[in-house]
Parts: C-alpha cells; sequence; structure tokens
C-alpha cells in the first residue's frame, strides 16, 4: 500500500484496491459522527491487490478503534458518502499504475483519451475506447488532446449535466496541466464545424447515427424504503440468518451482544455490530455481509457499511423511527432545555444562524404580521422590489397617494370560494379547521427586508382549497419577484415561529370561516384543548400547570366575551357535565411530549425517474453543494427545506418531492412534517444554520465571474495544423503501446478573432488565456505584484498573473499550491489576490 499524493484525489486506477480515510474536521459537520474508512476495489483488481487492502484496512480498524464506520466501495457503484468527498467528480483510469510513474502527471501534453461524463450530483468520466462507438446520445465525452480538451454534450444531456461535466472537465485541465490547455464545447455540431473537424481527425468520420441514451439504474425512494432487519448468530457450526422485522424499525431491536444485517432493498447492505460482539465476529463482517449478498442473489458490487454500536452513521440511524444517543443524552437534553427558556435575543438570533435553526425561529415573532403604517412597510417592499430589480407594483400598493396613519396593510387571507380573502385584522390568529389560509410575515435582517410566507392547512381543508392554496402563494411570490420563503404548514404541527407571531393567541375552531354568519347561529357549546407555548418556546407544556392556565385565560378572552368560570378536575359543578351531554369516562393519563430524536441534518439531490423521485446524497455538506440548477433537500428531522437553485427548472415538483420523501420514507415520517420552499438568494437563517459556514454575498451577480467564452479554432491554417499534429501524435506511438509516445504535442494557438461561441478558454474561477501557455518559464515576483495592467510583460493574462509565479514563489505568497487556489471558490480567489497585489 502506497499514499496518494492529495494532488490524485480522487484518480482511481481500475486495476488496483484503494483505502479511504474520511476523519470529520468540523465538530459541528459531525454531531457525533465517526470517523470513515472505506474500501475501494477496481473492476480489474486481482485477488492479492484486494487481499492487501483488506488487511490493511483491518490494521487500521484495530489502530482507530470501534468509533469508525467501514465501507465496502466497488467501481462505479460507490456510496454516496463516499462519492462525496471528490469535488467535482471521480475519473477511472484505464490499467495499473507503474512503480516508476507518478500517480498522475502534471503538465503531460503528448495525450490521446476519451473519457466518458456521467452522473447527477456525483459525477464520474471513465476512459473508454477512442471511437465513436462509445458515444451515445444521453451522456457527455470528453476528447482530451493534452494541449486542448474537447466536451461534447450528447443531444439528450440537461443543463445541469453540461454544467457539471464542464466543472469536471475543468478540474482536469487545472490539476493535470497547470490550467494550460484550451477547452472546446460541442453543444450542438452543426455550430461547431471546427471542432467537429478535429474530433474526426481522431476519431474518423461517423458512420450512422448515435446510439440512445443509456438508461439511468438509480434507485428511487420507494426502493429504498423497502428495508428488512436480520439477527445473525451461531449454532453449532452453522451460521443461522433470522429475518427479525420490517418497517417500521425500533432501536430496541439491536441488542449489543448481537449481530445484525439490515438489508435496504438489496440496494446497500449495512452491519450492525454490538457493543459486546467479539473480536473474532468484527474482522468477520465484510465476509459475512459478502456471504449474504451471495445468498440473496445481489450483485456483488453492492454496497456494505458496517457499523459499531454507538458510533451508527445518520443514514443508519434514520431507518429507525427514532433514534437516542446512549451516552450524551442526558447532557444534551440539558442544555437545550436551558436554551428554551432563556427569552429569546433578536441580535442572536440574526447573528448566529446556528440558533436560530436549532430552535426554528427567524427571529422572536414581532415582525410584521399586521402594520399601522402601510405607508413605512410599502417603502421597504420597494425598495427590496428595487434591489431585486422587478418593476411590478405591490398588490394593493397606493404608493404616491395620500395616506391615512390607521390604513393597514392586511398580511393573513383565507381561502374562499378559491380565492384569497383578506382576513380582519381583529380576527388574525383565529383559524378554522375546514378552511386554508395564507400568513405573510415580514421582518428585517441585515438591513433587508424578508418574507417568510405560512401556508396553513386545516385537517377539513377540501383537495381543491389546498390546491387554491399553493396557486394564491404561488401569485404571491411573482408579485414579490421570488422573494418569499413558502413554509406548509398543517393544522396541530405548526412550528414554534408560527405560534409565536400571534403572541399566543392562536385559536383555532372546528368550523369553518363565515359559516355562521349566513343565517345560520353558532352551537351553543364549543370544547377547545388549550396547549400552552409561549412566544418564547419550542416544546409543548404538557399537564395542567401556571402556563397553561394562564393560556386558557388568554384563550378565552379570543373565543368569547361572556363571563368565564375556572373549572378544577375534580371540583366539576353540575352544569358542566350537562354542557358536554353528560358524565362519562375520559383519558387522566398524562400525555409525555413526542421525543424529538437527535439526527444530523442531510442534505439530497432530487430528480425525478420514470415518476419516482431520486435522492443523491451529500455527505458532510457545504454551501458549495448548492448549485444554480439543482432543486436540494436538506431533511432536519423537524422540517423538510426544499432549496431552489437559480435555474432549477422543476421547482413546481419541489414541494410534491418533499411529501414524497416522507411518504416513502423507511421510519415512517409524520406527513405533517413541515415544508419550507427556499429560493436561492433568500436563506432564511433557519435553513442556512444548518450550514457549518454561510457566505450571504455569494449569489450576488459579480460580472467578473462570467464564463470566457470565445470563437472557433479559426483559420483553415491552423485547424491543418492542430491536424498534423493530431497525426503525428498517431504516427509517433509505438504499437501495443498505452502511453504517450516520445513525441509531444506543440502548444495550440488560440485564435484572436474567433467569432462563434464553442471554445472555452478558462473556467468559472477565472480561465487560462491562450497567451498565457506562449510564455516558456516562471516570472519574477517583482514583474507581476502591486502592477497596472499596462505594465505587466507581454503576453501576461492581467487577470490571471499570479498564475505566472514560479511553484515555490506561488507557496511563498499565497501559502498554497496552485492547485488547491484555484480549486477555491472564484470569490475567494479573488479576494486573496487583492490582499496580495495581484489584481
Amino acid at each position: 500500500m502506497l499514499p496518494v499524493p492529495e494532488g490524485a484525489y480522487g484518480n482511481f486506477f481500475e486495476e488496483h484496491c484503494y483505502v479511504v480515510l474520511h476523519v470529520p474536521q468540523s465538530l459541528k459537520a459531525t454531531q457525533g459522527a465517526s470517523s470513515d474508512l472505506h474500501y475501494w476495489v477496481g473492476k480489474e483488481a486481482g485477488a492479492e491487490a484486494q487481499g492487501a487492502a483488506a488487511t490493511f484496512v483491518q490494521q487500521l480498524q484495530e489502530e482507530r478503534g470501534t468509533l469508525t464506520v467501514l465501507h465496502r466501495e466497488a467501481q462505479a457503484h460507490e456510496s454516496d458518502c463516499f462519492r462525496s468527498y471528490f469535488r467535482p467528480g471521480i475519473i477511472y483510469r484505464k490499467g495499473g499504475l507503474p512503480s516508476d510513474l507518478k500517480h498522475v502527471e502534471t503538465n503531460m501534453f503528448n495525450i490521446q483519451r476519451l473519457l466518458h461524463i456521467k452522473g447527477r450530483k456525483h459525477m464520474s468520466a471513465t476512459e473508454v475506447e477512442l471511437s465513436w462507438n462509445s458515444f451515445n446520445k444521453g451522456d457527455i465525452f470528453l476528447l482530451d488532446l493534452g494541449k486542448m480538451m474537447i466536451q461534447w454534450n450528447g443531444p439528450k444531456t440537461s443543463i445541469s449535466e453540461k454544467a457539471r461535466g464542464l466543472a469536471l472537465t475543468y478540474s482536469i485541465r487545472d490539476r493535470e496541466r497547470g490550467g494550460r490547455a484550451q477547452i472546446g464545447v460541442v453543444d450542438d455540431e452543426v455550430k461547431a464545424p471546427d471542432l467537429m473537424q478535429i474530433m474526426e481527425s481522431v476519431l474518423g468520420r461517423r458512420v450512422g447515427s448515435l446510439r440512445a441514451a443509456m438508461p439511468n439504474k438509480d434507485i428511487n425512494q420507494l426502493q429504498k424504503a423497502n428495508i428488512r432487519l436480520y439477527h445473525i448468530y451461531e449454532k453449532g457450526k452453522d451460521l443461522v440468518v433470522l429475518e427479525l422485522a420490517t418497517p417500521p424499525l425500533t432501536q430496541d431491536l439491536l441488542q449489543e451482544e448481537d449481530f445484525y444485517i439490515l438489508d435496504q432493498g438489496g440496494f446497500k447492505i449495512y452491519v450492525w455490530q454490538g457493543g459486546l460482539s467479539s473480536l473474532q465476529e468484527r474482522k468477520a463482517a465484510f465476509s459475512r455481509a459478502a456471504g449474504f449478498i451471495q445468498a440473496k442473489g445481489y450483485p456483488t458490487y453492492t454496497n456494505v457499511e458496517v457499523v459499531n454500536d454507538g458510533a451508527e452513521s445518520a443514514a443508519f440511524k434514520q431507518l429507525f423511527r427514532i433514534w437516542t444517543e446512549k451516552r450524551s443524552r442526558n447532557r444534551r437534553l440539558g442544555r437545550i432545555d436551558k436554551l428554551i427558556h432563556v427569552k429569546l435575543d433578536v441580535g442572536k438570533l440574526h447573528s448566529q444562524p446556528e440558533l436560530a435553526a436549532q430552535l426554528r425561529m427567524v427571529d422572536d415573532g414581532s415582525g410584521k404580521v399586521e402594520v399601522g403604517k402601510a405607508q413605512s412597510l410599502e417603502q421597504c417592499h420597494c425598495q427590496h422590489r428595487a434591489d431585486l430589480g422587478c418593476d411590478q407594483s405591490l398588490p394593493g400598493s397606493r404608493l404616491g397617494h395620500p395616506q391615512e396613519e390607521e390604513t393597514t396593510l392586511t398580511d393573513v387571507w383565507c381561502m374562499q370560494d378559491l380565492r384569497r380573502q383578506p382576513v380582519d385584522p381583529k380576527h388574525h390568529g383565529q383559524l378554522c379547521a375546514g378552511n386554508c389560509y395564507l400568513v405573510l410575515y415580514t421582518y428585517q435582517r441585515m438591513g433587508r427586508v424578508q418574507y417568510l410566507l405560512y401556508l396553513w392547512q386545516g385537517h377539513q381543508a377540501t383537495a381543491d382549497e389546498i390546491e387554491a392554496l399553493n396557486s394564491n402563494a404561488e401569485e404571491l411570490d411573482t408579485m414579490y419577484c421570488g422573494a418569499l420563503v413558502q413554509e406548509h404548514v398543517t393544522m396541530g404541527s405548526e412550528p414554534p415561529h408560527f405560534l409565536a407571531i400571534f403572541q399566543g393567541q392562536l385559536v383555532v375552531f372546528q368550523e369553518r370561516a363565515g359559516h355562521y354568519g349566513r343565517g345560520k347561529s353558532a352551537p351553543t357549546t364549543r370544547l377547545f384543548h388549550v396547549q400552552g407555548t409561549d412566544s418564547y418556546s419550542t416544546r409543548t407544556v404538557e399537564g395542567c400547570n401556571g402556563d397553561q392556565r394562564e393560556m386558557a385565560r388568554v384563550a378565552v378572552t379570543v373565543i368569547s366575551k361572556k363571563n368565564e368560570e375556572t373549572v378544577l378536575e375534580g371540583q366539576e359543578p353540575p352544569h358542566f357535565w350537562e354542557a358536554l351531554g353528560g358524565r362519562a369516562p375520559y383519558p387522566s393519563n398524562k400525555r409525555l411530549p413526542e421525543e424529538v430524536p437527535s439526527v444530523q441534518p442531510r442534505l439530497f439531490e432530487c430528480s425525478s425517474q420514470m415518476g419516482c423521485l431520486v435522492l443523491a446524497e451529500v455527505v458532510f455538506f457545504s454551501q458549495e453543494d448548492l448549485g444554480q440548477y439543482d432543486v436540494m433537500l436538506l431533511d432536519t428531522w423537524q422540517e423538510i427545506f426544499l432549496w431552489l437553485g437559480g435555474a432549477a427548472g422543476a421547482w413546481k415538483k419541489a414541494v410534491a418531492w418533499g411529501q414524497e420523501y416522507l411518504k416513502a420514507h423507511p421510519a415512517g415520517r409524520s406527513l405533517a412534517t413541515p415544508i419550507v420552499l427556499v429560493k436561492q438568494g433568500h436563506e432564511p437563517p433557519t435553513f442556512t444554520g444548518w450550514f457549518f459556514t454561510w457566505d450571504p454575498y455569494k449569489w450576488t451577480p459579480d460580472p467578473s465571474n462570467k464564463e470566457v467564452v470565445e470563437g472557433s479554432p479559426g483559420t483553415a491554417s491552423l485547424i491543418s495544423e492542430i491536424t498534423a499534429e493530431v497525426n503525428s501524435f498517431q504516427l509517433s506511438r509505438g504499437p501495443g503501446n498505452g502511453r504517450a509516445g516520445a513525441m509531444a504535442l506543440q502548444a495550440l494557438k488560440g485564435s484572436q478573432d474567433g467569432s462563434g461561441n464553442e471554445l472555452i478558454r478558462g473556467p468559472k474561477s477565472g480561465g487560462v488565456s491562450s497567451t498565457s501557455a506562449s510564455i516558456n518559464g516562471a516570472l519574477p515576483r517583482e514583474q507581476l505584484m502591486h502592477q497596472a495592467a499596462e505594465d505587466l510583460p507581454e503576453g501576461v493574462d492581467p487577470a490571471r498573473r499570479e498564475f505566472y509565479l514560479s511553484d515555490s514563489d506561488f507557496q511563498d505568497i499565497f501559502g498554497k499550491s496552485k492547485e488547491e487556489f484555484y480549486n477555491m471558490a472564484t470569490w475567494r480567489q479573488r479576494q486573496e489576490k487583492k490582499q496580495l497585489g495581484f489584481f
């Protein structure tokens, strides 16, 4: 076993095996999670390589103890956890690695290879035969010619796939060529004749039509919900596999002296080892899993994850109805309880989004639900809309006209006759179980107006009313230029912030709004269940205590203006029972508050296949994992967030995907779990607080961050030159030589006057123009730092002057390698260059 240099991470030779150890560095990211040890097997790896890797894994496991999750990964069938480490994708390389060569050779330009790029959130590039026979209509192919890389997009590929494929192409160019290669993109063969001429000089002229798109074999959520738990034990010399349970699973099924296998629909096999299991049993975990896979007839590449008692992964724990941590439970509850009983400080919620996320409160509920002066709020709205570049006027806006001091801007609507009708401010907080409501809450954060639209659905609301609720919310969102955060709330499962904004005066009636007022009288007796919650608490107070009695007194003033009478249990007067139809037995035991499981939030990319939801998890996620074409699902257990990228095309399906996710969840999740719709650039602190760091300015448009797109290679002489170099390269390769021959390709020259749109000279992180490749050697730092553009040496790209430093100077000035620097976000690159005099 040899260490792999960091610059080669993500490159895997198919004749080898690899061991990957991931130790979370962030306490927030781990939330009690253990480290992960992955054993990767290439599809052409021999028995000797597999044996050496297995032995090494066993040694590492013994050194690190039981706080390690073991994974067995097979090439092209890796787990989401494994794939999450390698952004923007994994590269599979043919053959093995000769001992006298580096794992990845930088600045190698005598190359000709074809890479097949595919995937959704997790991309992979596989080296395939250099032939048109390798192509199909649904995937992306990268023709790598050393100094030129041509990305060919199949006609059936989506925009997001093209963007992610291009990100992987950039990564290969920057890591293997030091950024010194031109990138051409063929999105339409007819519009890219010059690039097609180069491709045909390598692949020959294509005969016949392309193959159809390859069907995806993604596992949908319904398949993943089919789980079974097996108890594994020895009986004499025989190994017994006994089916123990099907969903919903409970944690108490796992006994610490035993050994279990959890089969997730043949998609993944979990092996759970009790704390009292022997060392010999732990060593046999993979072999037992392999025997189980063989007995079930599952593919040999089926993913295996081995977890130990007390160090289970988040994915494993969330397969159970509820999971409690054994060791830190009391300490954790004590800490949260302390948070609950402290009055919220709005400033802390704004400055500490992680606190807002844990308490599910964007603020203390004192924002604008009803407004005394419409003028000031409308001004805020219009200023915000101006910031968004939206010239639509607000609904009901009367700016420019005299405003009365008492005018209010209604923020609560009731769905009546499938249209939204404003609710009289006097009746805000009085909801009816047979109706649906829209509640628009306005607050300020970081000097900007923010909007939170609650879609409240009563238990007795009809399907038509629910559909009207959603369509009216969509209409409001359009009026506010997409700035509304939309939270779908079901009666009885209201989040704490929704309760807080009504200041303890939320009352739900069983009848429909407006029913009594159309010639019908209200019933003489109505019974209300009071559950006390103050505006600063995230818990429900069970049992009749002082808080609840006070809440009942407040509710009485809202429900009725008549005389009130306090009745204590056991001292009820006769007319009390008469009003209820006579005395009868009733449940008298206290209802314990429902325990909220301690779970690690999980982030998934959403897509659809054959009408079913398909999720790809991003483990140890960050803001960088949110892309403009993505629909992402963040599961915090108490809420489901659907994040919509600015260019996402399937946003109307998002809420339905959230509902499908809850229905198919093997833990038997409540379908009343609030679903929050969040759009890129309008994220509330209850969402951003689940990320280790969050840059609120990341989505700000930046003209300098646009891709630099230039023309086709241009002149016929240049195309002939490239073609000649390709032919020369092919002639220079010896028979049977899988690597490049002795003759290296000359540097390809870029066109200075192209007018097409196929050739890309720089990545999103700032590309290297073709002129940079013409400079041989490094330049002294004095000629590059703090210099005006006109004073730079000839041929230096002012936007990338740092690139011309020697590797040693770059490391000395920036404190990192060029590869590390160009893998950073664009805004961070610009920030460092400004500070160091390279901007």
